[in-house]
């Protein structure tokens, strides 16, 4: 009805101008006294010629909107070729359409070059940075003082600072090494708690495991990536004395509870977005707002899904749901 509504409009002044001409006509042959029936027949079939002509061309129009339409929904780069030209009209603005398409792709080549350059620039150096961060390290192996534990520490922000980077450079990737096939659950947890065993030492949490015993389909790298970002989490905003609970819910369900000071309710349906901080965020100055956001991207990536829930001043509860459909196995 819209279509026909706006046809009409576009058409008015020719269907004016035949009405208008037929009623000069029809007013000329009456004033000359010619006989009705030399009126009415030229008349009728002029009427059913212009009736004719008017629904073929709606019907032409029709057409051309829907292919428009279509076109309208589909990408630039994908588009077909554009329904015939009617008019000089249609000719310029499809030349016009074929000259921005060129522009956008001219930009679009320039842009993948620069993102290209830019990722590979940031590779190199979250690789190059590794060696100092690896030589820190194992100069501070020979020292146990609480200064040492302390740069300790701050050296395994940094690591995950820097795998950060590298996760976010390959999220986009084609070349991501995703690594699918079976893996012992118990050991991919336990090998991210123990990284991080200083920290509950240090701020005094305890742990509560659960033996796990259990074999996914995933990628260990890249799971294991997202449960250290979660116990990170977890350990920042859980004070002294708390405590950090690892278990499984049925069938493949990996929760990570915390005893810490929890999400107020209107951050909690945005704590994945990219760049979002929340209230605590906020207040604390130092949250990114990535390391939830790549856990998400990652998890989609793996094909598990992440949720969250939590209440201030209650803890927050991380489910990772590890089942995926059956896929075959590298």
């Amino acid at each position: 009805m819209e279509f026909l509504v706006h046809y009409g409009k576009q058409r008015k002044k020719c269907i004016l101008f035949f009405v208008t001409a037929s009623l000069i006509f029809f007013y000329t042959f009456r004033m000359y006294q010619i006989p009705w029936e030399a009126v009415w027949y030229p008349a009728l079939v002029s009427g059913i010629i212009g009736a004719l002509v008017l629904v073929y061309d709606f019907r032409k129009a029709k057409k051309k909107h829907r292919r428009l339409q279509e076109l309208s929904k589909t990408p630039a780069y994908l588009m077909g070729k554009f329904p015939d030209c009617n008019s000089q009209d249609d000719l310029d603005y499809q030349q016009i359409i074929q000259a921005l398409r060129g522009e956008q792709n001219h930009l679009k080549t320039e842009l993948d070059l620069r993102y290209n350059d830019m990722a590979e620039y940031y590779t190199v150096w979250a690789h190059q940075i590794k060696t100092p961060i690896a030589s820190m390290r194992l100069t501070l192996q020979n020292e146990d003082t609480p200064l040492s534990r302390q740069v300790m520490e701050d050296l395994m922000r940094i690591e995950q600072y820097v795998e950060m980077v590298l996760v976010f450079l390959r999220l986009d990737s084609a070349s991501t090494d995703y690594v699918f096939r079976d893996n012992d659950l118990d050991g991919i947890v336990k090998g991210a708690v123990k990284k991080l065993a200083s920290q509950f030492i240090r701020r005094k949490l305890r742990l509560s495991y659960t033996e796990l015993e259990k074999q996914v389909l995933t990628d260990e790298k890249w799971l294991s990536f997202v449960i250290e970002q979660i116990l990170t989490n977890a350990l920042k905003y859980t004070p002294p004395g708390g405590t950090v609970t690892i278990d499984l819910e049925e069938p493949l369900t990996l929760c990570i509870r915390d005893t810490g000071i929890g999400i107020a309710p209107e951050d909690l349906p945005r704590i994945f977005e990219k760049g979002y901080t929340g209230y605590h965020g906020r207040s604390d100055k130092k949250a990114s707002g990535i390391g939830l956001y790549l856990c998400k991207r990652v998890c989609n990536n793996l094909g598990h899904t992440i949720t969250a829930n939590s209440s201030l001043e209650s803890g927050t509860v991380m489910r990772i749901d590890l089942s995926r459909k059956k896929m075959e196995m590298e």
